[in-house]
């Protein structure tokens, strides 16, 4: 947690930029609970709503907030522990003590929140509240609102004034994410370290998420970790390592303030790539050079994009894999044969930070409209920069057995595309070089206190290590 200033701080500018907009009634966040694995006290590990996390902080199940935009007054929905509670958990302090460490003033029981909800509603008060991302909280919102499709009545207003907050980092949550980077360096070091030929992939990640574990909250995401990186989300880890291969290794850390990290990294098996994995690792790393120069505010991520495409489409067309005119090979999508997906995403509480929020909304302006064109179209951050965003720079080159032949059966790109020289990289594999980025007020700065090896060189001489 935080100080309570800084929660105080958020919800105040929270109401005001609800009265900003001319809204009254009630903001309702509704905080986590438990959710059993098996039976009703065997759980899924604990992880508490990364709003409610934002704006309340405390990190405990079972707790709803109520926010009135006229009056600015703040209640807590909690139950004190029971003797029941106590003889399996010990002494807990009190739901007062937990509201005070925040600036709460008003407390009840959790009961309560349903009466203090219907009695709001009864009188025409306006019930605000956000999308909902567990199923708990999904049924919750029913019972208080009586919709039976919550995802429809949730606030816009509310929802434009969270992600208008939770987009610009503020002081302190850098210096938990540079903190969480620091240990995601630390945790692809241990990866990288671990790669031996004739061993288990798991072995490998068992030592990976070992950091993350004595270090943190735990990993931010299902570790990916494969010699099968043409498969972009490739989470099965039994394949032994084999001389020759590219390990693709994307993780990253979440912190026990539950900020999150998110690198990528690829590496040969062997501790040096051939000339043919040379030749296109450079080509990625190339890319994620450019993206992170051009990444400054002003600018728009989906034109860093556009620009990481078409030199990735130069780099490609020097191999003769691809040819002709490269500002007509990007306007047609020819980039999104070989990188299916966008450049980066929102990075913060959440690896994909607010996506539950709703993934145009977060990353997208309002001016701006998502295309529909394969590569392009998964861009998932698109917005103008400014100071304080926080973004991944993750471009890659993947080579799709399956997607080359759908491209070549339908005719697609056959003014552009070699496809009898892309058979000879049916087996390659692919390649992904991904850095977590603040963008600052002249520039950008990759975020945390050291930088995994990136280029084709700098790989090779920590692997010899």
């Amino acid at each position: 947690m935080f100080t309570k200033e800084v929660y105080v701080a958020r919800r105040a500018a929270l109401l005001a930029k609800m009265r900003a907009a001319g809204e009254k009634g009630i903001i309702l966040l509704i905080g986590n609970a438990e959710a059993p694995a098996q039976y009703k006290d065997n759980c899924y590990k604990w992880r508490q709503d990364s709003t409610w996390l934002y704006y309340i902080g405390l990190d405990e199940p079972l707790m709803a907030a109520v926010l009135d935009i006229e009056s600015g007054a703040e209640t807590l929905y909690a139950n004190d522990v029971d003797i029941d509670d106590i003889i399996w958990m010990g002494p807990q302090p009190s739901v007062r003590s937990k509201a005070e460490s925040v600036g709460i003033g008003l407390t009840q029981p959790y009961s309560m929140l349903d009466t203090d909800v219907h009695a709001a509603q009864n009188i025409g008060r306006p019930i605000h509240y956000i999308n909902p991302s567990r199923y708990f909280n999904t049924l919750r919102l029913m019972q208080l609102t009586g919709k039976e499709n919550v995802a429809d009545g949730a606030s816009a207003p509310l929802t434009e004034a969270i992600i208008s907050m939770r987009l610009v980092k503020q002081p302190e949550e850098i210096a938990a994410i540079d903190f969480a980077c620091d240990l995601g360096y630390e945790m692809h070091s241990a990866a990288r370290d671990a790669i031996k030929l004739g061993i288990v992939e798991q072995d490998i990640v068992g030592k990976m998420e070992a950091v993350a574990l004595a270090k943190g909250w735990g990993v931010s995401f299902p570790t990916i970790l494969t010699q099968h990186g043409e498969t972009l989300h490739n989470h099965g880890h039994a394949a032994v390592i084999e001389p020759g291969k590219l390990m693709v290794i994307d993780a990253g850390v979440e912190s026990n303030e539950h900020y999150a990290s998110d690198f990528t990294r690829t590496y040969p098996t062997s501790g040096k790539y051939t000339t043919k994995q040379r030749e296109i690792y450079q080509i990625v790393y190339d890319c994620n050079e450019l993206a992170f120069s051009l990444a400054k505010p002003g600018i728009t991520y989906r034109d860093v994009h556009l620009a990481t495409a078409r030199k990735m489409l130069e780099g490609l067309s020097a191999l003769d894999l691809v040819h002709g005119d490269l500002d007509e090979m990007v306007a047609k999508g020819i980039a999104g044969l070989f990188q299916p997906h966008g450049l980066g995403h929102n990075m913060g509480l959440d690896v994909h930070d607010m996506e539950d929020l709703g993934e145009n909304k977060v990353g997208y302006d309002p001016d701006q409209t998502r295309a529909k064109q394969l590569g392009l179209g998964s861009l998932r951050m698109a917005r103008r920069l400014v100071p304080g965003h926080v973004i991944t720079d993750e471009p890659g080159i993947y080579f799709i057995p399956a997607l080359i032949e759908k491209f070549k059966k339908e005719g697609l790109g056959y003014d552009f595309v070699n496809y009898a020289k892309l058979e000879s990289y049916y087996d390659f594999g692919g390649i992904r070089i991904e850095d977590d980025v603040l963008i600052t007020a002249d520039g950008a700065r990759r975020l945390g206190s050291r930088r995994l090896p990136a280029s084709p060189d700098d790989v090779e001489a920590s692997m010899q290590k």
